[in-house]
């Protein structure tokens, strides 16, 4: 498997499916439904501003994609497109936040699950997840960051409340380093977003890397002025089965329990 925007991901398909399958058949009551969190290399994220919005949720689609048109990577005739609110503008206009997958590679994920028995019928970016797990927990006030690490990408965030303001995904080919995409988005955010600062930073993923977390958190720190957490899923769902977890366990979870919490508080 290789994740991408504009090819597709999954070389083999049935062996994949077959993968899939041998975990599923180790939960005991084997599921028939399934949510599929991807990584964030597979979708283009966007955040569009409207003037007005359409009464009609058919007129809205048709308005994004005409506008969405202008910058895909791909025709929009094989795109499979995410519209979600985002922050009010203070002159009143509103901003969506906007996702684009090309079909076909959507298709090799949910079609992997249906092979393995199971119907694919929630499907997300890892990164979103985080998010999602975050906001229901006791989530951050104010103007706050997250930095979301992989062995492939890396994705910055900022959000002010509930509200996201900003999102930006570079893959392991880009150029550039994480200080220089922490001080391109610092700058973005004053500038543009006029941020006064931070109140919070919070970090995801970056427990799995070979040289762990502790690195990228002093990076992170003195660039930035701010003392910078660990997202700890466990604000928002109790893990019941176990004493403490792993710091790799829970950059792990953070993705997943924010997919299961999307229309929940609590758990």
């Amino acid at each position: 498997m290789t994740p991408s925007l504009g090819t597709p991901n999954i070389a083999d398909v049935p062996l994949v499916a077959q993968a899939i399958g041998r975990v599923l058949a180790q939960l005991g009551a084997r599921p028939s439904r399934v949510a599929l969190v991807i990584p964030d290399t597979v979708a283009k994220v966007s955040l569009l501003k409207l003037e007005k919005m359409p009464a009609r949720a058919a007129d809205l689609q048709e308005i994004v994609r005409w506008q969405m048109r202008k910058t895909a990577p791909f025709p929009m005739e094989q795109a499979v497109l995410s519209v979600t609110p985002g922050a009010m503008s203070p002159d009143g206009g509103h901003e969506l936040v906007v996702s684009l997958a090309r079909t076909d590679v959507l298709h090799q994920y949910e079609q992997a699950c249906l092979m393995a028995g199971a119907h694919a019928g929630l499907v997300d970016i890892a990164t979103f997840g985080v998010i999602n797990g975050i906001l229901a927990g006791p989530s951050p006030a104010g103007d706050w960051l997250l930095v979301h690490v992989t062995e492939t990408y890396l994705t910055l965030a900022v959000i002010r409340d509930r509200s996201l303001l900003f999102f930006r995904n570079r893959g392991e080919e880009a150029e550039g380093t994480l200080a220089d995409l922490i001080h391109q988005t610092a700058m973005y955010y004053e500038d543009r977003l006029h941020g006064g600062g931070f109140a919070r930073v919070l970090i995801a993923g970056a427990a799995r890397l070979p040289g762990g977390a502790e690195s990228v958190r002093r990076g992170l720190e003195e660039r930035l002025g701010i003392g910078v957490e660990s997202v700890d899923p466990r604000g928002a769902a109790r893990l019941v089965d176990r004493i403490g977890a792993s710091p790799e366990l829970l950059d792990l979870l953070a993705p997943l329990v924010g997919m299961l919490l999307r229309e929940k508080k609590v758990a």
